[in-house]
């Protein structure tokens, strides 16, 4: 099998250099891989209509035109660190969250698009899907919802008879790639909950590979091209450097 933890580990969040934590000091950086720019760059050059883009989409924030446009503002008179910006996520919020930080979906946001999680979680689903045996699990255990919609599409999308794209014609499959044996997800349970409260929001969906193939095709891109092309927003900080 393979699995999938879609989650950040605490060691990254401790790390003071990695700018994950609201109770860092410094510079933003959230790089976690082979990244070309930090959410430093993002932060401090990118105008307020991609800024609004990155943080709706990818942190699925309310107020992200209004943070965006904070965001501008605040810049002019200095460069944004970490602690800058959750004070000025905070101050922006009308709506105050109380249960979390208030400016973790804007964290969430550019901690995606800075490793570009969409496009390698679709990577990585396509070539563990290629590479499993017969009988093989996939698994993948998933932390926002944004993450479960993709995981959700591509597991349906192998594992039912119809094609679910609305992209394509309906197509009749002459049979199905994976066996899903639960359509909703595992979710923790109460006394994992107590022991564990970070796993408040980990969804698990599973899928069996029914034969051994190598290649398939899919929709998956066409699906979620709209949160590709926001990603590409970064080649126009790389290209500036």
């Amino acid at each position: 099998g393979i699995i999938f933890d879609l989650g950040y580990s605490y060691n990254q969040i401790k790390d003071p250099t990695k700018g994950l934590s609201f109770n860092s000091v410094g510079e933003l950086n959230m790089q976690m891989g082979l990244n070309d720019f930090s959410a430093r760059e993002v932060i401090n050059k990118l105008n307020a209509e991609e800024l609004e883009k990155i943080f709706r989409f990818f942190g699925e924030e309310k107020e992200s035109k209004r943070i965006a446009k904070n965001i501008i503002q605040e810049r002019k008179i200095k460069k944004i660190n970490t602690k800058i910006l959750v004070d000025l996520v905070n101050k922006t919020k009308r709506k105050k969250n109380f249960k979390i930080n208030n400016a973790t979906k804007i964290f969430q946001a550019l901690r995606i698009f800075v490793n570009k999680e969409i496009s390698e979680l679709i990577k990585g689903l396509i070539s563990a899907a290629k590479i499993l045996n017969k009988d093989g699990m996939l698994i993948v255990v998933t932390f926002h919802s944004l993450e479960d919609k993709i995981v959700k599409y591509f597991f349906k999308s192998l594992s039912e008879k119809i094609s679910v794209s609305r992209y394509l014609p309906i197509i009749e499959q002459s049979e199905t790639l994976f066996k899903m044996p639960e359509k909703k997800p595992k979710t923790p349970t109460l006394k994992e909950l107590i022991e564990n409260p970070s796993s408040r929001s980990a969804k698990l969906r599973y899928m069996v590979k029914k034969k051994n193939f190598y290649d398939f095709e899919t929709d998956i891109y066409k699906k979620f091209e709209y949160l590709i092309n926001i990603e590409n927003i970064g080649n126009k900080l790389w290209e500036n450097f």
